[in-house]
């Protein structure tokens, strides 16, 4: 009867993983969630180990950051006291009302920006669709925190 044409093509898995680069291999851009990617362990070691580096840096910022302002609110109290610098304080007061009132007036509506609401939207869907991956996260950022 009709003979079928059986012609295949033949994609070589090894020249093709060697063009591409690892964060592809990693994060397809067409992939979906992590979900369907990866099963649980990895997902939580992915999290945690990602989660444990952004908490240790964190951490080390952060203490960096806050020396910084100590040691700068420091200087400036001993410069202020030696009469180095003058602090109108009058001043200080009125632009810390200012402020109250420019806070309390962009407050009073309660609504987000359309721009930062959809934003706030796609992490709330991304958050659902991996909660492994963020449970992995949340608990190697602590971990980094703690270390």
């Amino acid at each position: 009867a009709g003979a079928k044409d059986d012609t295949f093509s033949v994609l070589d898995l090894a020249e093709y993983t060697k063009n591409r680069p690892w964060w592809r291999k990693i994060f397809a851009p067409n992939s979906g969630s992590s979900a369907e990617k990866y099963n649980v362990a990895t997902q939580l070691v992915i999290g945690g180990v990602t989660g444990w580096c952004t908490g240790f840096i964190f951490q080390k910022v952060g203490k960096l950051a806050a020396t910084a302002v100590g040691g700068g609110f420091f200087l400036l109290q001993i410069a202020n006291h030696t009469g180095y610098i003058k602090v109108d304080w009058n001043l200080v007061q009125r632009d810390m009302d200012k402020a109250k009132q420019q806070l309390k007036f962009h407050s009073s509506g309660n609504k987000m920006h359309p721009e930062v609401k959809s934003r706030v939207d796609e992490v709330i869907i991304f958050l659902k669709k991996n909660v492994i991956l963020t449970g992995g996260f949340a608990g190697g950022f602590l971990l980094g925190m703690a270390s």
